[in-house]
């Protein structure tokens, strides 16, 4: 008997648990994932819409204060995990 498939996954439009997409289409949020640890499943969507030098290499010092800033002012919640916006916003976009 073949595994039904999350519905989550499907409402997010994402391939699987813990891949993140780009939402374009989105009002305010960049992307969403489906994040999956042990039994708990939790979609989460992050990154503000627009935001230009996120998500690429740092190309001036401003870009790479930016970084850092939003690295040490996230870092408690990026400690959190795979559960938390802050965790995916910091691989994808940082």
């Amino acid at each position: 008997m073949a595994k039904e498939k999350d519905p989550r996954l499907e409402r997010a439009g994402v391939s699987g648990y813990n891949k993140p997409k780009r939402t374009p289409s989105h009002p305010t949020k960049s992307h969403v994932v489906v994040a999956k640890e042990g039994d708990e499943v939790k979609t989460i969507r992050f990154g503000q819409q627009g935001v230009s030098g996120a998500g690429s290499a740092p190309k001036s010092d401003k870009d790479k204060a930016r970084r850092k800033s939003f690295k040490a002012r996230h870092a408690k919640n990026i400690a959190k995990g795979k559960m938390s916006a802050a965790y995916w916003a910091n691989k994808e976009k940082w």
